[in-house]
């Protein structure tokens, strides 16, 4: 899995006042949970570019003053207004500790279900995995080469080696639905007009 370095500088204080003057440096108040305590501390909020505004699920490297640790996002508050990033959550992961991640779906291949007028719909764009760091990849293929108009490719579906899925195995990831023009094709073959 792909990984993301941020450099982190610790924070003086964790109160209104020094989370206020840290922002106002153009910094996010930060904190990582670990299994040998939290630390706090902030990160310049265009660091977080690479990290959120992106289809992709990475794990990052904290640099911090007092070491590294490899963590996950674990959440992220946005401001109702601007929409600027005012708090980050994560969680120190292990390598050899199971991981619960989302990770994204990736459609492959040229259905045939779409070369006669029907459409590719994803319906989950990520799904909840679980297993070690070096098992997960960094997305999910899922190829659509026999996928004809109104087949689904389910949860039950995908496998990935070394990795549970932790979504229902009932719900539908990718579907070639009919359109419009493929439904009125197959009326005007069933009736005979033109």
């Amino acid at each position: 899995m792909k990984t993301i370095v941020l450099k982190g500088d610790a924070r003086v204080g964790s109160g209104k006042k020094a989370t206020k003057a840290l922002r106002s440096e153009g910094k996010v108040p930060c904190v990582v949970y670990g299994k040998n305590g939290n630390s706090h501390f902030g990160v310049y909020e265009y660091d977080f570019k690479n990290l959120v505004y992106t289809p992709n699920t990475y794990l990052v490297q904290l640099v911090l003053e007092n070491g590294k640790k490899l963590a996950k996002l674990q959440d992220i508050q946005f401001h109702p207004v601007s929409e600027a990033i005012i708090h980050a959550d994560f969680m120190e992961v292990s390598p050899d500790v199971p991981l619960t991640i989302a990770i994204p779906i990736n459609v492959t291949g040229n259905a045939p279900g779409v070369r006669a007028g029907g459409k590719i719909m994803i319906k989950i764009r990520k799904l909840l995995v679980k297993g070690l760091i070096k098992d997960l990849p960094d997305a999910i293929e899922i190829n659509v080469d026999k996928m004809e108009i109104g087949h689904n490719i389910r949860v039950s579906d995908v496998a990935i080696e070394g990795v549970e899925l932790l979504d229902t195995k009932a719900n539908s990831v990718v579907t070639c639905a009919a359109t419009r023009a493929s439904m009125s094709a197959a009326t005007e073959a069933a009736t005979g007009k033109k």
